[in-house]
């Protein structure tokens, strides 16, 4: 299996396989072991414009992490005041 190194990463050539009804992309235990992946990890697989794949790992996030990311300093959505002024449609409690 080749493997190509650039200044900015290192490329291995892989070959899909079939294994049932799917395909797969075999990693080699070297390339697992540099990412600090393991067998059974999610993982999310995206394209890009450019026609190239990007794997990465799925990530949890928590409510801080997705707090951290708003910015507080925006105005409130235009459908807020809609929202608010709403009556109850149904047993709610409020």
């Amino acid at each position: 299996m080749p493997t190509y190194s650039y200044g900015w990463g290192v490329f291995v050539e892989i070959v899909l396989r079939k294994y049932g009804n799917s395909t797969v992309a075999v990693l080699p235990p070297g390339v697992l072991k540099d990412l600090g992946l393991k067998v059974g990890q999610t993982m999310t697989l995206n394209t890009n414009a450019q026609g190239e794949i990007v794997l990465a790992r799925s990530r949890r996030y928590t409510l801080a992490d997705l707090v951290s990311q708003c910015d507080h300093a925006a105005a409130p959505p235009a459908d807020l005041a809609l929202w608010e002024a709403a009556k109850p449609a149904g047993q709610e409690v409020w």
